[in-house]
């Protein structure tokens, strides 16, 4: 009898996850929708001023948003704090998409638009549907995982192709000659895939690239409501 009760108590808590799960995705998409053209900016969350990935994302940020980008960051601290606080000095939109997390993660106080998630998996469909391009600096594991799911996405017509733009070559060339020296001799990697990552150091390159591609695909930024 009591094992029923359990399994009852389960099946309603499963029941409820799935309407909390679908109340995310509807308030994503119902807020983010109206932001476009976005880019999305990710690095670590440890970056500190003075550090190459926070200098160089508060540099960025600050050009996206003079070329009428809106910066979108997991709203959190380090290279996210960084690239917001460079929009946002420029007069630029920054959205910040925040995770619950055991050590909690405190907003940072460039955010214009934020949004609350529990599941990392909603929160990362909202950091990729509505981006126009990504750009990845330094960082750990979540920024590496968002650098695979990625790539993995534009490999498989998940989502259409975009530049996706590793900052720091110093960080990023080992990665991608690894890449290339085990996974694309093994031809576990095509190689057109592999050009989907450009290194650059440069932000003012990183910015133009980003909008030739967006002009490329027929949109006028200086037509953006």
């Amino acid at each position: 009898m009591r094992r029923r009760y359990e399994i009852n108590q389960l099946e309603k808590e499963e029941s409820w996850r799935m309407f909390r799960i679908i109340g995310e995705f509807v308030e994503g998409f119902d807020t983010l929708s109206r932001i476009t053209p976005a880019v999305t900016v990710f690095g670590g969350a440890r970056a500190q001023p003075g550090d190459f990935a926070y200098d160089t994302a508060l540099i960025i940020g600050r050009e996206l948003a003079k070329a009428d980008f809106t910066v979108v960051t997991g709203g959190g601290p380090g290279v996210m704090e960084a690239a917001c606080k460079g929009a946002h000095e420029a007069g630029g939109q920054t959205v910040g998409l925040n995770i619950s997390l055991p050590a909690e993660q405190k907003l940072n106080p460039y955010v214009s638009l934020s949004l609350h998630f529990h599941y990392f998996f909603v929160r990362k469909v909202m950091l990729v549907k509505y981006a126009t391009a990504f750009v990845l600096l330094p960082g750990g594991f979540g920024t590496l995982d968002e650098l695979f799911e990625t790539a993995t996405l534009i490999q498989t017509h998940k989502i259409r192709p975009f530049p996706m733009i590793l900052v720091g070559r110093e960080y990023w060339a080992g990665l991608v000659d690894w890449l290339r020296r085990e996974g694309v001799s093994r031809d576990y990697v095509p190689v057109l895939d592999l050009d989907l990552l450009k290194i650059s150091d440069d932000p003012l390159e990183i910015v133009r690239l980003i909008t030739q591609f967006y002009e490329s695909q027929g949109q006028d930024l200086s037509a953006t409501p």
